[in-house]
């Protein structure tokens, strides 16, 4: 405290003032009135002795301004040093600021100078952020400690220079900012864990199947349509018209797919059997154990279709020991498959055409022409309506172990109406056996099967192959045999009778003019009467093959 006594002083402005902590001093001239002046954090402090007048300046906390004396008004205003400018000086030391943590302050708030009558403003120096003090001191600065202020922090608080920490104690987790805002972690764990993961769990167990249940839905019409579109393609509604009279036939004719895909294998090239003209033969074994041969038919164009359809309606109305048995049909795919009885023992063809041997007898060969032509004359002569195979030939001719006859492939058979004798179609069938006069015309007749049943004969009496055969002279096999025959080279073969008589039979089958060829009734029966008179030599002494061989040579 300093003190010193005169009238209070005019306007001049003193000596710069000097401070040192807890005061501030300012020189006084010799008609000065004795003060007390006094500096705390907040308040300045005067005292006239006459008057006991006490004038306080409050100032903002952490703030201390320069004041002056203001003559006319008697208070302490803020001198803001260099007034009318209120921009910061660079230097802050030039205007008091000497405290590392003290910051210039423009002023924006202007007020009256006796001296000029003008209104000034001017700058302040404060405190930075997390300090306190007098920032016109050296160290006038001092930090704040929050840690120590209520309401800060409720968590665990580290003390910083101008700042602090606030942290939840170890083992808690939440904002420490707010009073309960930390939660033991094990109550998080437990709780929010467990709620969350049967909340989550529900809601992706709940996602997972709907969407399988959707996405299943979608699979399943899907297939219900593209299966429909290949029934309507594979022409259902009409195999349903063509056996609708027995409706029976019609539920027993549909097999699932995924029944035949399983008894094949997935149709591995393993399972298949033999390629024929009308599709690929595959060997299974259904869920029922039983073995079957199915039938994938190779579609090319639309005329294939229905000739696999007209396939399935005339087996489904078969019932004859001699002709393959329909098991089934699939038309819900894009390629339809029948289902047949399994017949074990390969086709005729691949038992006649063995190079070197002779892998079936010539009493064996005998009962299977007769089986045939019982086969083809059941076709002919149905009550309801014929049928013409159309495609006759070793390929075609099925063995069970036992040799039997299993008539197959009715993909080119066709009806004829009760009231007609033949069909003009368009020609079908396989050179060799082919009609020549329904190739030329393009009229199929069952005299048509007659011609291809006398190739037939031919092949088994010959063992020679109606495709690729050609004599000496190019001949074909047809025409070389009824030329033989019409020379009398067979003659010779008297210790084989019934040789010379079928051979006769096959000759006239195969004549160039239908209306001179028998009917497969008419062939049946000869064959049945030469086979039950039993006038034909066994294997064992049968050389008929050495001599036709000769002779057609």
């Amino acid at each position: 405290m300093y003190r010193t006594s005169g009238a209070p002083p005019p306007a001049p402005p003193g000596p710069p003032l000097r401070s040192q902590p807890g005061h501030l001093q300012r020189d006084l001239d010799h008609n000065s009135t004795l003060l007390n002046i006094s500096l705390d954090e907040s308040t300045v402090r005067l005292t006239h002795p006459f008057e006991m007048a006490i004038y306080t300046g409050v100032i903002f906390f952490g703030e201390v301004q320069l004041i002056r004396w203001e003559l006319r008004s008697e208070a302490l205003a803020p001198n803001e040093t260099r007034p009318g400018n209120a921009t910061c000086p660079k230097d802050l030391g030039s205007v008091g600021c000497h405290s590392s943590h003290g910051i210039c302050r423009a002023s924006t708030t202007p007020y009256p100078d006796t001296s000029t009558n003008n209104n000034i403003t001017g700058y302040a120096c404060r405190c930075d952020d997390g300090y306190q003090g007098n920032p016109y001191l050296s160290d006038g600065y001092q930090d704040i400690d929050e840690c120590a202020l209520p309401d800060k922090c409720f968590g665990h608080c580290t003390n910083l220079p101008g700042k602090y920490l606030c942290e939840c104690p170890k083992g808690t987790i939440g904002n420490p900012n707010f009073r309960d805002g930390c939660i033991k972690q094990h109550y998080l764990n437990t709780g929010l864990i467990i709620g969350l993961g049967v909340g989550s769990g529900a809601m992706l167990l709940f996602t997972v199947l709907g969407t399988t249940f959707v996405i299943r839905k979608i699979k399943i019409q899907r297939k219900k349509r593209v299966r429909q579109r290949f029934f309507i393609q594979n022409r259902g509604q009409l195999l349903q018209q063509l056996v609708c009279h027995r409706a029976d036939i019609a539920e027993k004719m549909n097999v699932p797919l995924e029944e035949l895909e399983k008894a094949t294998n997935n149709f591995d090239k393993v399972r298949e059997i033999r390629g024929g003209g009308h599709g690929t033969v595959y060997k299974g074994i259904l869920s029922s154990l039983h073995v079957v041969a199915i039938k994938k038919s190779k579609i090319v164009i639309q005329r294939e279709i229905d000739e696999f359809i007209n396939e399935v309606a005339i087996l489904s109305q078969m019932n004859h020991r001699n002709i393959v048995k329909l098991l089934g049909c699939c038309l819900e795919t894009e390629v339809p498959l029948l289902v047949y009885e399994f017949v074990s023992n390969g086709t005729l063809h691949s038992h006649l055409h063995v190079e070197n041997s002779i892998s079936i007898s010539w009493r064996d060969r005998f009962r299977i022409a007769v089986e045939t032509a019982r086969a083809l004359a059941y076709l002919h002569s149905l009550a309801s309506t014929p049928i013409i195979h159309r495609d006759v030939k070793s390929p075609n001719i099925l063995l069970d172990d036992n040799l039997t006859v299993k008539l197959s492939d009715f993909g080119a058979s066709r009806y004829v109406p009760t009231d007609q004798t033949g069909l003009d179609t368009t020609v079908q069938g396989t050179f060799g056996y082919l009609d020549p006069m329904y190739h030329r015309t393009g009229h199929l007749t069952e005299k048509s099967d007659v011609y291809s049943f006398g190739v037939l004969l031919i092949e088994l009496l010959t063992r020679k192959k109606p495709v690729s055969y050609r004599s000496a002279q190019g001949h074909s096999l047809v025409h070389h045999f009824v030329t033989l025959l019409t020379e009398g080279n067979l003659d010779h073969m008297e210790g084989a009778r019934e040789v010379v008589d079928i051979s006769l039979l096959a000759a006239i089958c195969v004549k160039l003019v239908s209306s001179d060829r028998p009917t497969m009734r008419q062939v049946e029966m000869t064959l049945e009467s030469i086979y039950a008179a039993k006038d034909f030599v066994s294997s064992d002494d049968m050389t008929d093959d050495e001599e036709f061989e000769e002779a057609m040579n």
